[in-house]
């Protein structure tokens, strides 16, 4: 697991300062060029015709997991686990997987949207590098992850019809699946988290920072973000969460603010998603030169120098805006 990490830290910062790994391919800085991977979901779907209650785990490894590309046997690795996890999210959750086919045999025609947000972003950030994009299908555990291999995209949380059968689904899965068409979005985000230089300050802040400028600069590209629901919740709340948030932000525990699917109560989960945004969001305006502001977004290292910079904790002291 150590070597691992120690591969895809490599990766990530090669991306991010725009030089190769040691030994790897010269990355593909061309938007045109970024490969998008849809094998994976026929192959899911092949092999849930075939399965039945008493051959599921065999068919589901060796016609899904076994046959995957690349990108599915790391989400596997990261977000699936075993095989019998994945068959107990499907039997868990029958009628919503059953009705998620549909949308997830349209995905390509969403390849020139997602194309389009890759160009905007080699406009706004000359040293984008894009890897390639694998949509999968998991356990619902996840929207979207990315190793040295590409971005992983996980369809089955973008499962949300009128006919969604919402009583299968826990209070996170609620506030969290998004119809089809926001695929573009969390792709976005997991892109803007590929460029991001590494990270290397365990704070709450260095972390909610990271994740907000994924949805403020994958927004930027894309014209959405995946999180909408916590824009609606904390534009409502702002001076409130951010007076809370300041308390906690300087310690290295996320528990309140991020990662938290179904532990949150009494309010939405991953909030620091917002408070980062919202930080983000007021360097972006606060600086004169957007493209050095989007640079010095994705390469921050300095999280406090940033929040200063940044001027958004003035307008909670009434100075500013």
């Amino acid at each position: 697991m150590r070597l691992r990490a120690l591969l895809l830290t490599i990766a990530i910062l090669a991306a991010a300062y725009a030089l190769p790994a040691q030994g790897a391919a010269e990355p593909n800085r061309d938007p045109e060029k970024a490969e998008i991977v849809t094998s994976d979901i026929d192959l899911f779907w092949k092999a849930y015709d075939k399965a039945t209650q008493e051959n599921a785990v065999i068919v589901y490894r060796d016609e899904y997991l076994k046959k995957g590309s690349e990108g599915l046997k790391e989400f596997q690795r990261l977000r699936i686990g075993s095989v019998d996890d994945l068959v107990a999210a499907i039997n868990s959750r029958p009628g919503y997987y059953k009705q998620l086919r549909a949308g997830s045999l349209t995905i390509s025609a969403f390849k020139p949207k997602i194309r389009a947000s890759f160009v905007r972003l080699k406009e706004i950030y000359p040293d984008s590098v894009f890897p390639p994009v694998y949509f999968v299908i998991g356990r619902m555990s996840s929207a979207g992850t990315l190793t040295e291999k590409g971005l992983l995209i996980g369809v089955d949380m973008f499962g949300k019809t009128q006919n969604t059968p919402m009583e299968e689904l826990g209070d996170w899965h609620k506030a969290v699946i998004s119809s089809i068409d926001r695929l573009p979005f969390i792709v976005a985000h997991e892109l803007i988290h590929y460029q991001q230089a590494q990270l290397t300050d365990g704070s709450l802040l260095a972390a909610a920072v990271r994740e907000g400028s994924a949805d403020f600069i994958g927004e930027l590209i894309s014209g959405g973000q995946i999180n909408p629901h916590l824009q609606e919740y904390g534009n409502a709340r702002e001076r409130e969460l951010w007076i809370e948030f300041e308390k906690e932000m300087s310690g290295n525990d996320r528990s309140n603010w991020l990662y938290q699917g179904e532990k949150a109560k009494g309010r939405p989960a991953d909030l620091g998603y917002y408070i980062g945004f919202k930080i983000a969001e007021s360097f972006y305006k606060n600086s004169t030169d957007k493209k050095k502001a989007v640079r010095d977004i994705l390469l921050v290292e300095d999280f406090p120098k940033f929040l200063e910079e940044s001027k958004y904790a003035e307008k909670f002291r009434g100075v500013g805006e």
